[in-house]
C-alpha cells in the first residue's frame, strides 16, 4: 500500500496504490471528510512487469496530468496513463452489516468502513515505458518532481535525474551524494535552492546537502529503517522511526551554525585537468567565462569566473567517475557549429577520463539566467559511458587472452577532427586517449543512440603513453587524420588514423553499433624529442601542409619541431617529414606539464617552478620573451585562448590548475 498525494485536487482526496498478485497494481481515490464516511473509488489498474518480487515501492502523478510513474522492488521506474474521468470510477459500498448499498457521499451518516464493490474494472493498462534494473536489485524508494524533471532514488547509492521525451522515460544524469551513503530514501527541494538527500549512512540517519556538500544531521538509530518520518524547521528536528515494534522518536533544537566560509572549494583534492567552454552573454552583466575542471576527487566541476567578480561559481558537479579524472576534452555536438553555439546557448559534447579505464560523456547546454545567483545555468545529459573491464566480459573466446590491466589509466583525450563529413556513413565521433598500459585507443560515439565503442588500439609505445593530440590534413583531394602520441621514454610517435577510422565506420554501419577493434598498425614516424616522459603536447598549423609541433618533459626541456605532411602517389600514401626541430634543454627548473603553441613563432610554456614563459620560435632558435610567476603549486595543465578586444588588438588568456585554478 501507498498513499499519493493528487496534484490539482482538494486536500481531502489522496490516491491510495495497491499491489496485489500477479502484478496487479489498482490505483483508488480516497474522499474523506469530517462527519462521513470514506469514499473509495477504483480509478484503474496497471500490470507491473514479471519479476521475482513484483510490487511497487513508491509512485507520483507527474504535474502534467494524464501521466503517472512509479518505482519497484526490481529496482525498475514505470510510466503509466492514468486518468481523473468519473466515468472509470467505482463506487464503494458500505459493508457495516454486511450489505453492499451504495453510500451517499453528500449525507451526514456517521463514519463508517467502506470498501470496494467490484462490478465494473477498468481495463488493466501496461506501462508505456520501463526502465527496467536502473536502481538495482534493491528497489526504488522515492520517486519526486521538481523544475520540471522527475528525480528518483534507490539503495544504489545515487540518485537520478530524468525527464520525459516523446513519451517515453529519458535519464538525464545521476549523482552519487558521497561516499558511504548507499541507502538513498529520499530527496527534498528547499526554499533557498538546496538539495537535501535523506537516507542511511552505516547505523545512521543523515542528512546530506548537496549545496554545501556535507552531512547537516547525522542521528544514531541503527540504520536500514523501513518506516521513518523527518522533519525540520529552523528551530528544531524531528525523527521518528519504527524499531523492534516500539516507535522511537528523535528531537533536538537546532544548533547555530558557527562555521562561517569564507572561500568555498572547487574540489577536495588537486585539479588535474582544465579547459575553457566559451563565453555566455548576459544582459546587464559583463561577458562570463565558462570553464570544466576535473579532480583526484573523482569529480568534475562545472564553474563560471566573471572578470568582474573574480569570483568562481560552480555551476553542477559530475560524479559519474568511480576513480580520479585525469582528462577532459571537448567537441561540438550534432546539430551545432563548429564554436559549439546553438540557438539556445552554449552547447558541446564533454569527454572526461581517468582511473580505471573509464570514460564519460556528457552533452552540455550553458545558457543566461539572470535571474539565478551565477547569471548562467548549465543543463547537462550523460550520454554514454565505457569502462575496459566491461568490455572485456562482453568479448568471445577471452579465455585465450591476456586481461586488460584493471588499473589502467586514461592520461590524455583528444577529439579526432574531421570525422562529421560526407566521407563517413553515419555521424561518428571519435576519440584518441592515451593509456598507461602502453596503447594507444580510438573509441567511436554515436550520439543517437548513446553508444561508446572501442574501434581500434595499438601497442607499439610498450610503456606509458602520457599524451595524444589529432590534427587534420586537408587538401584537394580530401582529408586525413593523423594522431601523435608521446610516453614515458620521450619518443613522439605520428600516426595515420583515416584508413582504420574509415574501416571501423563502415563496420559500425553495417553491424548496426557492434564491431571488433581494429589495429593502429605502425606509427609513420617517431622523433626521440626528450629524455624522459613528455608531460605537454601541442600541434599548431604553420602553413598548408606544415604543423609545428611543441612538447615539454619531466626534465624541465622544451622541444620544438616542424613537420610537413604530403600525400603523394598512386597509393596515396601519406609521407611526415622533419623540416627542422629544436631543444631547449634547462628551459624551466621542473617538469614542464603546459604548453601551447599561441602564433607560429610564439609558444607559452609552465612549469612545476611555477613559472610561465614566453617563447620566441624562429628556425634553429628558441628565445625567451617574458617570465611570469603564477600562484597555483604543482601544476598539472595549462589551456590557453585568445579574445579580440574592442580595439582590434588579440589578447591571450590562459587557465591554470593544480592545487588551485588560476587565469592569466
Amino acid at each position: 500500500l501507498g498513499w499519493v498525494p493528487r496534484p490539482g485536487q482538494t486536500p481531502d482526496v489522496t490516491a491510495l496504490l495497491a499491489s496485489g498478485p500477479d502484478g496487479e497494481m489498482l490505483w483508488m481515490d480516497v474522499v474523506h471528510r469530517p462527519g462521513q464516511a470514506p469514499t473509495v473509488r477504483l480509478m484503474g489498474r496497471y500490470l507491473l512487469p514479471p519479476c521475482k518480487q513484483r510490487w511497487h515501492t513508491c509512485a507520483t502523478f507527474l504535474p502534467q496530468g494524464g501521466l503517472l510513474i512509479c518505482g519497484d522492488r526490481r529496482g525498475s521506474l514505470l510510466l503509466f496513463p492514468c486518468s481523473s474521468s468519473p466515468g472509470r470510477a467505482v463506487e464503494s459500498t458500505n459493508i457495516t452489516n454486511g450489505s453492499t448499498e451504495p453510500v451517499d457521499e453528500g449525507s451526514g451518516s456517521k463514519w463508517e468502513p467502506s470498501c470496494l464493490l467490484y462490478k465494473r474494472h477498468p481495463l488493466l493498462e501496461a506501462p508505456l515505458s520501463v526502465l527496467f534494473g536502473l536502481h538495482g536489485k534493491t528497489g526504488v524508494t522515492s520517486v519526486t518532481c521538481h523544475g520540471g524533471y522527475i528525480y528518483s532514488t534507490g539503495r544504489d547509492g545515487v540518485y537520478r535525474q530524468l525527464c520525459l521525451q516523446a513519451g517515453q522515460l529519458q535519464v538525464l544524469r545521476k549523482h552519487r551524494p558521497c561516499k558511504g551513503l548507499q541507502w538513498i530514501e529520499e530527496l527534498r527541494f528547499t526554499v533557498d535552492g538546496d538539495l537535501l538527500v535523506l537516507g542511511f549512512h552505516a547505523d545512521n540517519f543523515v542528512v546530506w546537502s548537496s549545496r554545501t556538500g556535507e552531512n547537516l544531521h547525522c542521528i544514531p538509530c541503527g540504520g536500514g529503517h523501513r518506516s521513518w518520518s523527518y522533519w525540520s524547521n529552523s528551530s528544531a528536528e524531528a525523527f521518528a522511526f519504527i524499531k523492534c515494534g516500539d516507535v522511537m522518536l528523535y528531537h533536538c533544537d537546532a544548533k547555530p551554525h558557527e562555521q562561517q566560509v569564507l572561500l568555498a572549494s572547487l574540489h577536495g583534492r588537486e585539479i588535474t585537468c582544465a579547459r575553457r567552454l566559451g563565453t555566455v552573454e548576459v544582459p546587464g552583466h559583463t561577458t562570463v567565462n565558462v570553464f570544466i575542471t576535473g579532480s583526484e576527487d573523482t569529480t568534475a566541476c562545472i564553474l563560471v569566473l566573471s572578470e568582474h567578480s573574480r569570483a568562481a561559481m560552480p555551476l553542477t558537479w559530475l560524479s559519474d567517475h568511480i576513480s580520479s579524472v585525469r582528462a577532459l576534452a571537448l567537441a561540438s555536438p550534432a546539430g551545432s557549429g563548429d564554436e559549439g553555439f546553438s540557438s539556445k546557448g552554449l552547447s558541446a559534447l564533454l569527454f572526461s577520463a581517468g582511473g580505471r579505464a573509464q570514460i564519460e560523456c556528457y552533452r552540455l547546454l550553458c545558457a543566461d539566467n539572470p535571474a539565478s545567483e551565477s547569471a548562467v545555468t548549465c543543463s547537462v545529459v550523460h550520454v554514454a559511458s565505457h569502462r575496459l573491464d566491461e568490455h572485456w566480459e562482453r568479448k568471445k573466446n577471452r579465455h585465450k587472452l591476456t586481461k586488460m590491466d584493471p588499473e589502467t589509466r586514461y592520461m590524455s583525450l583528444s577529439v579526432v577532427p574531421g570525422t562529421s563529413t560526407k566521407q563517413l556513413p553515419t555521424s561518428w565521433k571519435f576519440l584518441a586517449t592515451a593509456c598507461s598500459d602502453g596503447s594507444v585507443r580510438v573509441f567511436g560515439l554515436l550520439e543517437a543512440t548513446r553508444k561508446l565503442l572501442l574501434v581500434a588500439e595499438s601497442f607499439h609505445h610498450q610503456r606509458c603513453v602520457l599524451k595524444v593530440e589529432a590534427f587534420l590534413y586537408t587538401r584537394a583531394g580530401g582529408e586525413r587524420q593523423l594522431l601523435c602520441s608521446a610516453a614515458t621514454d620521450g619518443s613522439i610517435a605520428f600516426w595515420d588514423i583515416t584508413g582504420p577510422i574509415r574501416e571501423a565506420a563502415d563496420a559500425l554501419h553495417q553491424a548496426e553499433g557492434e564491431m571488433q577493434p581494429l589495429t593502429l598498425g605502425s606509427p609513420l614516424l617517431t622523433v626521440m624529442a626528450h629524455s624522459c616522459g613528455v608531460n605537454s603536447l601541442d600541434i599548431h598549423q604553420k602553413a598548408e601542409g606544415q604543423y609545428l609541433v611543441a612538447s615539454g618533459s619531466d626534465d624541465g626541456s622544451i622541444h620544438v619541431c616542424l613537420l610537413e605532411v604530403t600525400v603523394g602517389g598512386a597509393t596515396a600514401q601519406t609521407c611526415l617529414r622533419v623540416v627542422e626541430r629544436v631543444a631547449r634543454p634547462c628551459a624551466h627548473a621542473a617538469h614542464v606539464t603546459g604548453i601551447r603553441v599561441l602564433r607560429p613563432h610564439l609558444l607559452l610554456s609552465a612549469s612545476v617552478d611555477q613559472r610561465l614563459t614566453l617563447w620566441h620560435w624562429a628556425l634553429g632558435r628558441l628565445d625567451a620573451l617574458s617570465t611570469t610567476f603564477f600562484h597555483v603549486p604543482d601544476l598539472a595543465e595549462l589551456d590557453c585562448w585568445e579574445v579580440a578586444e574592442a580595439t582590434g588588438e588579440l589578447r591571450y588568456y590562459c587557465v591554470l590548475c593544480g592545487r588551485g585554478l588560476e587565469v592569466l
